[in-house]
């Protein structure tokens, strides 16, 4: 008898400490718990976003004490990182019909509601953390396109960066010869696909919570990201090289909607897009120090950098061309909402950055 209570005994408390397990993974958000009880705020802002806090620069996390505080704790930003709503195409949905209030959309995604968007992914466009910094203080030119979705109810404040583009791999990419043969992810984005079409391949387009899998079964031996992401999501568990073509920036764009922001008093209003733009302006430059951090982490871990040729580089920013030409008209479009009226937006930016395929 007692040996079958022992049993059941160690049973429950087998079954307690995997319930208690299970409990502590299903909330990643534990350590960033707000240090105040947000339950008497008058107003809420839900914030979705992909991926790990670290790769905003907690921009979400400062966002929300500084409102709570700000606002004297009227209002408070719910922010949701890991993807914990879903993926980031079916968030928008969300955001555009109001279940939830904000979004930290990446810039791959935004594309779906606001093709201008598309405008940062071209490639070797707005391609280094200066050329950003650049942009962003373009004046008319980043209004212009901070004002991609807006006819679709959707406001957009400002940019975080989580770093440049480049190939995380299995197998060595040192050309476009070697690029061809990879079996390489892209995300959900007509620009993306546009690239990799000029680049001469047909990559695997899929949702980012399916990389992990997809990785470890060989359904995919490469993915197209920055390389913060890589190393803190462990992609390099499986890939041990990383190809530096910096191409374009990994962007978060803080959007959010217009029906919810328009029913807040005006003085909340203020303080909100003030302290949007303030977070994201401190937030930048830990991208580029985050960056510098995870190279020198990756390469201790045993993982390869590598580059292209000059000549090879050269060969990809021509075939790259073509994508600025085939999106041209996307980011060309204006809507009834926009304030400014280029009769060339694209050509406006590219002299002003500097573009030379």
């Amino acid at each position: 008898m007692k040996r079958v209570f022992f049993s059941v005994l160690v049973c429950i408390i087998g079954v307690g400490l995997v319930c208690n397990f299970a409990f502590a993974k299903a909330d990643p958000l534990e350590k960033w718990k707000p240090k105040f009880d947000p339950s008497g705020a008058k107003y809420k802002c839900i914030v979705s976003n992909v991926s790990h806090p670290l790769l905003d620069g907690f921009a979400g996390f400062a966002m929300r004490d500084l409102l709570w505080e700000r606002t004297g704790g009227k209002l408070y930003l719910d922010f949701k990182p890991f993807s914990m709503l879903g993926g980031e195409v079916e968030v928008l949905n969300q955001l555009q019909m109001g279940a939830i209030q904000g979004m930290a959309v990446s810039s791959i995604a935004a594309t779906n509601l606001g093709p201008r968007f598309g405008l940062v992914n071209l490639p070797f466009l707005v391609n280094s953390f200066d050329k950003l910094e650049k942009f962003i203080q373009s004046g008319k030119l980043f209004d212009h396109f901070m004002m991609a979705m807006d006819h679709q109810g959707i406001m957009g404040i400002n940019i975080t960066t989580y770093g440049n583009y480049g190939w995380a791999s299995k197998v060595p990419i040192r050309n476009i010869e070697e690029l061809r043969k990879v079996k390489i992810r892209i995300g959900e984005a007509a620009v993306n696909k546009l690239s990799y079409e000029a680049w001469g391949l047909k990559p695997v387009v899929m949702p980012w919570p399916d990389v992990p899998v997809a990785l470890k079964q060989g359904v995919i031996d490469g993915l197209d990201h920055t390389l913060i992401v890589c190393n803190i999501t462990k992609k390099f568990e499986q890939c041990k090289y990383f190809t530096q073509i910096n191409y374009a920036q990994g962007l978060f764009i803080w959007i959010f909607n217009k029906a919810w922001f328009n029913k807040l008093p005006k003085d909340i209003q203020t303080i909100f897009v003030d302290t949007v733009n303030e977070v994201c302006t401190n937030s930048r430059p830990k991208g580029k120090a985050l960056e510098e951090a995870q190279i020198a982490n990756a390469m201790e871990n045993g993982v390869t950098f590598l580059h292209m040729s000059a000549d090879e580089m050269g060969k990809l920013r021509k075939l790259s061309d073509k994508v600025h030409q085939k999106f041209a008209d996307e980011i060309n479009n204006l809507t009834k909402n926009d304030k400014y009226s280029p009769k060339d937006y694209l050509k406006e930016v590219q002299e002003y950055m500097g573009y030379k395929p």
